[in-house]
């Protein structure tokens, strides 16, 4: 899986130099150059509000509190990082279990970390539901990127609702016991992934106002990113509406998720965002631009959340 992933990250990086090249790199980058000051208030806000929310959203995915949110908030910044820069799929959410082990059981992290990814994944789809309802009354009906849209998020309800459903089933106890099959034993390991199952089960019977908390803060998460989007664009000299800056933002999260195997989407998000601005009648260098500046973002917050990684790990270690 990494070398494909890793494939996958080159032609993802040969595809974003295509885009750039082809869409006069010349006035995308006095465009960026032109943001001057501001582009320190891109990388601030309101990324820092989504970040806030979502980290409340992972801290609702617990059972009960006792894990301080600052440190919440770092294990977090540290796991986004991971699975950004590195060809291991949703290794980073590992690496936000292991960091919190000086805080709770390995088995209460890993169990948050999964309903997390669930409660943010549903809200994703209800965000991309209504980026499709505004569509829907722009001058996109009846497009052919709306349709794709439509279909992303159909196959998207299938495979979150199975996801749920063996997550109550016991899913690591039937990966223990195909494992056992296959003849790889490891008895530690599977006390481990019990009480993981365990857990997960506890909190879908017990906690349903946590859970539902927990897809509202990341649904808030969302919904700030149109925020974002609206207020590059208007720095990059593009006025656009709320609206139409929602679409954007919706459709591009769709397809981070559909594209989930390559690294940061690199490429794939920038070519999905190209396909998006033509079609709602906006210059294709904006787009490339637009792009650029978030990746921009991205690289900062990756960097950010590396050093909180070499800083808590000794920590994590020695509370071990």
């Amino acid at each position: 899986m990494k070398y494909l992933r890793f494939a996958l990250l080159v032609l993802g990086v040969a595809l974003l130099a295509a885009l750039v090249v082809q869409n006069d790199p010349a006035a995308v980058l006095g465009s960026i150059v032109d943001l001057s000051w501001r582009l320190v208030i891109v990388l601030c806000f309101p990324v820092v509000l989504v970040m806030l929310f979502d980290t409340l959203g992972w801290r609702s995915a617990f059972l009960r509190e006792g894990v301080p949110f600052r440190a919440l908030v770092a294990s977090r910044l540290a796991g986004e990082a991971f699975n950004l820069t590195t060809p291991a799929a949703l290794g980073g959410e590992a690496v936000k279990a292991w960091l919190l082990r000086g805080h709770v059981p390995l088995d209460a992290s890993l169990a948050s970390v999964i309903v997390a990814k669930t409660t943010i994944t549903i809200a994703q789809g209800l965000f991309l539901l209504v980026g499709i309802v505004v569509a829907w009354r722009s001058v996109l009906n009846g497009s052919l990127l709306l349709y794709s849209m439509l279909w992303l998020l159909a196959v998207e309800a299938v495979a979150l609702g199975l996801f749920v459903l063996v997550q109550t089933r016991g899913m690591f106890g039937w990966a223990g016991g195909l494992l056992d099959r296959l003849g790889v034993h490891a008895p530690r390991g599977r006390s481990t992934l019990g009480r993981v199952d365990d857990a997960l089960g506890q909190f879908y019977r017990t906690a349903p106002l946590r859970l539902v908390l927990s897809i509202v803060f990341h649904f808030v998460a969302w919904l700030l990113g149109s925020l974002e989007t609206w207020l590059i664009l208007k720095f990059l000299g593009s006025e656009v509406s709320l609206a139409t800056a929602t679409v954007i933002e919706a459709f591009g999260t769709a397809i981070k998720v559909a594209t989930f195997l390559i690294p940061a989407s690199l490429g794939a998000l920038e070519g999905g965002f190209l396909a998006t601005f033509l079609a709602l009648g906006l210059s294709p260098t904006t787009a490339i631009s637009f792009s650029l500046v978030r990746r921009v973002r991205e690289v900062v917050w990756i960097a950010i959340g590396l050093v909180l990684f070499a800083v808590m790990r000794p920590r994590a270690v020695a509370a071990s």
